[in-house]
């Protein structure tokens, strides 16, 4: 889990994959977060992504740096608690700036019967569940 989690962190930038109906919607994100041992990732309840989610929770995330790349899928679980939001927050200072965890707004999810495979050209696939 620490090593799905790191690229992420490494990547920087991942591209989160929904579905809104029978079409799927791919955006940029940043935030990979472990927190109780779970990845979280996390939006505004306001966005398009969050009712994606909510309406159909099957997600998949694809990121790559130094010739690898890491592809998760899984479901994406919200979490309401206040110390999972803040949890996040305090991981990502910037996010602060326009978000809080009591807010009405911020959301975080974690992922749930996730397989994470991580790839290159030079090396047969590793595969992670959690």
């Amino acid at each position: 889990m620490e090593k799905v989690t790191q690229f992420l962190k490494d990547a920087e930038t991942y591209y989160l994959a929904t579905a809104e109906g029978d079409q799927p919607r791919v955006r940029p994100f940043g935030t990979a977060h472990l927190y109780e041992g779970k990845l979280y990732i996390q939006t505004g309840k306001v966005k398009d992504v969050s009712k994606q989610l909510l309406a159909n929770p099957k997600a998949e995330i694809c990121a790559f740096k130094g010739g690898e790349w890491i592809r998760i899928a899984g479901e994406l679980v919200e979490d309401d608690r206040v110390e999972a939001r803040q949890s996040m927050l305090d991981a990502y200072p910037s996010l602060q700036k326009m978000y809080a965890a009591d807010d009405g707004n911020t959301q975080v999810f974690y992922f749930k019967n996730a397989t994470a495979t991580i790839s290159a050209l030079t090396h047969e696939p590793e595969v992670i569940k959690f």
